[in-house]
């Protein structure tokens, strides 16, 4: 089954807001093995002019990932995640993200396109605070593999 091509261009209602906690951080930093201290110490982060520890520049996929179900888990798309793998991520930032802020996800799909038997659908989330203060558009490219023949 092939992708739904009325999805490009729809967008879906904002998240409910994303807390993000300063061991999450710290988490995710151990994780990925960032060691620099303003993503562990609130003091160091301050004095590297920062509120509070701030996340690494990939850290916002911990939350993204999950509201971006919204798109994905709709039988009208037509998406099988069975045959699902992960393309490509991109991150566009007015600001960093750190510890203490409350941050809500408006998720759309900017493009659907096939190559090779292959389907590409490219999704925008779009991440503010509650306030309206944009923090940084994240851009992730699902690829549907094609369906083996039998």
């Amino acid at each position: 089954m092939s992708l739904d091509q009325s999805f490009v261009g729809r967008s879906w209602p904002a998240t409910e807001p994303y807390l993000v906690g300063r061991e999450k951080i710290r988490e995710f930093a151990r994780a990925i093995g960032a060691t620099d201290a303003e993503h562990h110490d609130p003091e160091a982060a301050r004095a590297a002019g920062y509120p509070d520890v701030v996340a690494p520049p990939t850290f916002p996929v911990v939350f993204t990932m999950a509201s971006s179900r919204q798109i994905i888990s709709d039988p009208a798309l037509g998406l099988d995640y069975s045959r699902v793998v992960h393309g490509d991520q991109r991150f566009a930032y007015t600001r960093p993200v750190v510890a203490g802020d409350a941050l809500i996800c408006v998720n759309s799909v900017e493009d659907i396109t096939s190559r090779g038997g292959h389907e590409f659908i490219t999704t925008r989330t779009e991440v503010s605070t509650e306030a309206g203060e944009p923090v940084v558009t994240v851009w992730s490219k699902l690829v549907q593999r094609g369906e083996e023949a039998k």
